[in-house]
C-alpha cells in the first residue's frame, strides 16, 4: 500500500462519528402576556401532538393576539376554569381538529392543566380553558354511556398561576351566552409568544 493510501486510512479512521441530532424537547413553552399580567403554559408537543400543534399555529400567527377571556366557571375558592379564545371569529379561526383524549395521550386535567374547548369530537378549533383545581371529570372516561371521550388537554400553566386566580375571580354579568359566567369586562390578552 502506498504512503497516500496508508495516511487516508488512518484519516478515515480517525475522523469522529456525526454527533447525534438532539432530540425535540417535550415541551414548548409560551409567555401569554394579559392586561393582568402573565402566565406561562408548558404545550405537550410530544404527548398531545395534534391538540398541541394547533394551539402554537394560533401563538405563531398572533391569531391569540387582542383577543379576550371571556368566560369564568368558578365552583369554589380555587377551583373552576376560566375559558380564551377566538369565539368562532372567522378572521381568526383555525380548521378544527381531530380529537386526542386524555386516554390517548395521558395529559390529564390536573390544576392548571389547558385544554381545548369543543362541541362535538373533532370540532375543537381555538378556544381554550384553564383549569384551576383538579378536573377528572373533564378526562375521556371509555365506562361512561355516551360522549366520554372528555376534552383534549394538552399542557398546563408553569408559571403565574395567579393570574389566572384574578382571572377566575373576575366579576361577571347576568346575561349572555353563558349567564353568569361571561365575564363582565373581558380580560385581554397583549401577546402570546414562544420561549425560545
Amino acid at each position: 500500500m502506498s504512503l497516500a493510501l496508508s495516511l487516508l486510512a488512518l484519516v478515515q479512521v480517525a475522523a469522529p462519528a456525526p454527533a447525534p441530532m438532539p432530540a425535540a424537547p417535550a415541551t414548548q413553552r409560551i409567555a401569554i402576556d394579559t392586561d393582568k399580567g402573565r402566565f406561562v403554559v408548558a404545550v405537550e408537543t410530544q404527548r398531545a401532538p395534534i391538540t398541541a400543534a394547533n394551539f402554537l399555529k394560533y401563538v405563531d400567527q398572533k391569531r391569540l393576539d387582542g383577543i379576550t377571556f371571556y368566560r369564568t366557571v368558578k365552583a369554589g375558592e380555587k377551583f373552576g376554569f376560566v375559558q380564551f379564545g377566538v369565539q368562532n371569529d372567522p378572521k381568526r379561526a383555525l380548521p378544527p381538529i381531530r380529537h386526542e383524549p386524555t386516554t390517548q395521550t395521558g395529559v390529564r386535567h390536573l390544576d392548571g392543566a389547558i385544554s381545548v374547548a369543543r362541541f362535538e369530537p373533532g370540532s375543537a378549533r381555538g378556544d381554550f380553558t384553564i383549569s384551576v383545581g383538579d378536573q377528572p371529570s373533564l378526562d375521556a372516561d371509555p365506562t361512561k354511556p355516551g360522549d366520554n371521550l372528555g376534552y383534549a388537554a394538552f399542557g398546563r400553566v408553569v408559571e403565574g398561576m395567579d393570574v389566572i386566580y384574578t382571572i377566575l375571580n373576575a366579576p361577571t354579568q347576568p346575561g349572555g351566552h353563558f349567564p353568569g359566567q361571561m365575564i363582565a369586562q373581558p380580560i385581554k390578552i397583549i401577546h402570546a409568544a414562544r420561549i425560545k
